[in-house]
């Protein structure tokens, strides 16, 4: 399907349009919309990562400036997520077989991620009521668990995002209430959104 810049800026739109008023991840609907248009599997992940990162750049400004984030949480999700993501990429570059092959691996984590993305927004409200049951539950995790369990989120997530470039907005905040339920929620996002940069 050719599609003219008119059609990128028009989809860029609709999906900045339906980010803001459902806070749905961006990357759950570029990434898709970029495959419909017939862009490369791969190329789309790449240039919804950039895209993503460029914008998320401007949220994490904002969100500095009315201190809604946790530089600590943030630094032990890099410290799981940056390293995965340069394993991933080598992994996807030392490959075997042609291009296809890694096309189709990014098509079937696509389609994987994508469901998880959906349970996580439709099943949100109870996994945030389950978590806030057991808030208490957090205070018998020492500081040294409770910030592996954060490196090792930043790493799942941090794979996943580099394979599909979806994951880190409706899974990584569901992922950072569960582990941090006692978080205010404008800084849980604030520190989902400056982990996401990188």
């Amino acid at each position: 399907m050719e599609v003219g810049a008119l059609g990128f800026v028009i989809a860029g739109l609709v999906v900045g349009f339906i980010v803001g008023m459902t806070g749905v991840g961006g990357g759950s609907l570029m990434t898709p919309i970029l495959l419909w248009f017939g862009i490369n599997p791969a190329a789309a992940v790449g240039t919804d990562l950039l895209y993503a990162a460029i914008t998320k750049a401007g949220g994490v400004f904002v969100h500095q400036r009315n201190r809604n984030i946790d530089w600590t949480v943030t630094g032990w999700l890099a410290a799981g997520s940056v390293p995965t993501a340069a394993l991933t990429l080598l992994a996807l570059a030392l490959l075997p077989g042609d291009q296809h092959a890694t096309n189709a691996l990014i098509k079937h984590a696509l389609g994987i991620v994508l469901l998880l993305t959906a349970l996580a927004i439709l099943f949100k409200k109870q996994i945030f009521a389950f978590a806030s049951r057991h808030a208490s539950d957090r205070f018998h995790l020492s500081a040294r668990r409770l910030n592996a369990l954060t490196v090792l989120t930043g790493a799942v997530l941090g794979f996943m995002v580099t394979l599909t470039s979806i994951g880190a907005g409706a899974l990584g905040t569901v992922a950072l209430f569960l582990l941090y339920p006692l978080m205010a929620t404008r800084r849980l996002v604030g520190t989902e959104i400056a982990h996401a940069v990188p």
